[in-house]
């Protein structure tokens, strides 16, 4: 069975919050699947594997024996085709992850596709990055102030007049 897979990685500080969106489709187009998660800290790379490891793992469990991944990450698409040697001692485990996936298939095709031809997967990384860091930023119940907003520091209002903080003081 032939199936088209789009995946993307996104994070926000490389490193920093990570997460993925991958889709499957029919050999028709047709969406079958989409979904995104996060993977917690990570660069934008890993993200992007980890989204191409969940197209593959997702597609094989559909039946998939002919696949072609779209990204729009030309890094991984070259490392794939062997173009680019994989260096980053963090990519080299998941690139195995991603190649012994990939070897179960009868046929596969990684492509190189531009962002907006990427954008429902890209859509859906982006979806689960805001998903997590929402429910990371809240206290349990999701009230209060987030943790990244601390305490503000208030200041006394200046007297434009006298240029200072002094106003309403006393004398003394």
């Amino acid at each position: 069975m032939r199936i088209i897979a789009y995946a993307d990685g996104a994070s926000r500080g490389n490193p920093g919050p990570a997460a993925y969106g991958a889709v499957l489709c029919d050999a028709d187009g047709r969406e079958l699947d989409a979904w995104g998660n996060p993977i917690g800290r990570a660069t934008n790379n890993v993200a992007e594997y980890h989204g191409a490891i969940a197209a593959v793992e997702a597609a094989l469990n559909r039946g998939a024996t002919d696949l072609e991944l779209r990204l729009d990450s030309e890094l991984i698409v070259r490392q794939l085709q062997g173009r680019y040697r994989v260096k980053h001692k963090l990519l080299k485990p998941l690139f195995e992850q991603l190649t012994a996936l990939i070897d179960q298939l009868d046929s596969f095709q990684p492509t190189h596709v531009r962002r907006r031809l990427n954008q429902r997967a890209d859509g859906l990384a982006n979806d689960a990055l805001d998903r997590a860091t929402v429910d990371r930023a809240r206290p349990p119940g999701g009230r209060g102030p987030r943790p990244d907003q601390g305490s503000r520091k208030v200041r006394a209002p200046r007297d434009r007049a006298l240029g200072n903080s002094q106003a309403g003081k006393p004398d003394g």
